[in-house]
């Protein structure tokens, strides 16, 4: 018989470790075996109960309609804004509101998921998000965030909000952080960037919509996610091989081994674009099946048509390209900070001169050093609002090497083509 059998029925026998004992009586061992159930049972209520005694998250979906706007990027007049200008002012908003309520122990945050344009106003959707002790009703919570807003938006100035479409609900623990995964533009790493060449690895999850076309699964450019089925990239990627069946996608911050791989299933190049000119180097990539959102995987948003960039604002650009021209690919995710170029100094003679066209602009520095690279083709050029969240503003399109004197990156801008965008994609 084996040691460990043995050592079991010797146990059952009353004999441990060689010490011998009188055998128990059936009714004593009866006894000792409610015993021990007992204190198990009171064991784990106690467990149950302390645990669930903690804090959790709620989540509630709130909406109401901010009466006498208009969305009009185009005007100044104090009623008008821009959608991203709203989304802030409504944000900020909710902030202010229970920052200084009886829930502001409470409070964690809130995210504006929807702008809907309607008759006299904009119907705005926004998830809050609360820590309760688990023993609190959700009923009795969900009355209270109500009767908090209907109180405070009464007498606010910053928007005209009808008090009497206000509307409060409790989501599912799941649905609520689905839904704050599936807004765009939103990273949970500390912004800690300097350069791509010379090597700073990107943090996990740093730029969670960073994607990889692979050709015969070799990288061969960056892609940006813009959908839970869509990727923007760079026209010029497919300039010899366009074919969907050839191509695979993944994501994460390395690619070997990648942290999700789709296949692609279109690849939609911009009927202008003929190469070897740079103009209208766009395209968008459809793959299959869709990605779930999450920390590691997420959208960035994508600007309006009229949305404008000052010269000299910081901006970021990600990659696994070359850290120098001519040498190769990287699988560990690189990113850079870099500035915008104005089109004045982009146009000079020692720079790029008649090179640069419509549909394009520059970014980076005039010094050189911080660059994007070979394989960083495609990939996204980004930059925050206040409320951080993040905006594709240019595609990693062409430059003469990488980080030459007066030769810094050339992008595609995207705000040029959003129309375009929105009528391959729907988005």
């Amino acid at each position: 018989m084996p040691v460990f059998g043995r050592y079991q029925q010797d146990f059952l026998k009353g004999r441990r470790f060689g010490t011998r004992s009188r055998d128990l009586k059936p009714w004593m061992l009866a006894l000792l075996i409610l015993f021990i159930l007992t204190v198990m049972a009171v064991t784990i209520g106690l467990l149950v109960h302390f645990l669930d005694s903690g804090e959790k998250t709620e989540y509630y979906h709130g909406s109401f309609k901010i009466s006498h706007l208009q969305i009009n990027s185009h005007s100044r007049q104090n009623n008008t804004y821009q959608l991203k200008d709203l989304r802030e002012i409504s944000e900020n908003l909710v902030d202010n509101v229970f920052a200084d309520s009886t829930l502001q122990e409470h409070y964690i945050k809130n995210q504006v998921i929807r702008l809907t344009p309607e008759e006299d106003g904009v119907k705005a959707d926004v998830i809050m998000v609360f820590q309760f002790p688990s023993d609190e009703q959700r009923m009795i919570i969900q009355k209270k965030i109500h009767s908090i807003l209907n109180q405070k938006i009464r007498n606010t100035r910053a928007l005209s909000i009808n008090a009497s479409s206000l509307q409060v609900n409790a989501m599912s623990s799941s649905t609520g952080k689905l839904t704050i995964h599936a807004c765009c533009g939103k990273r949970n790493v500390p912004l800690i960037v300097n350069r791509i060449m010379s090597g700073d690895l990107a943090a996990k999850a740093a730029w969670p919509w960073q994607a990889s076309l692979q050709s015969n699964n070799i990288h061969q450019c960056g892609a940006t996610l813009i959908s839970n089925t869509w990727l923007v990239t760079a026209a010029h990627c497919f300039k010899y091989n366009a074919n969907p069946r050839q191509w695979t996608v993944s994501f994460g911050t390395t690619i070997n081994p990648p942290l999700m791989k789709r296949n692609v299933k279109r690849i939609i190049v911009h009927e202008r674009y003929h190469s070897p000119a740079k103009e209208y180097d766009i395209a968008v990539v459809q793959f299959s099946p869709r990605v779930t959102f999450t920390d590691d995987i997420r959208r960035v948003c994508l600007p309006e048509v009229s949305a404008s960039f000052q010269p000299n604002s910081t901006v970021y650009i990600t990659g696994f390209g070359a850290l120098y021209s001519g040498g190769d690919s990287q699988n560990e995710l690189r990113e850079a900070r870099l500035q915008l170029i104005s089109d004045d100094v982009c146009k000079q003679p020692h720079v790029y001169g008649s090179d640069i066209k419509f549909g394009m602009f520059c970014a980076g520095y005039l010094e050189g050093i911080y660059d994007a690279c070979r394989g960083d083709s495609g990939g996204p050029l980004v930059i925050k609002d206040l409320k951080d969240t993040w905006y594709l503003i240019g595609i990693v399109s062409w430059g003469d090497n990488c980080g030459q004197k007066n030769k810094p990156g050339v992008y595609t801008k995207v705000t040029y083509f959003r129309k375009w965008i929105a009528s391959k994609t729907g988005l």
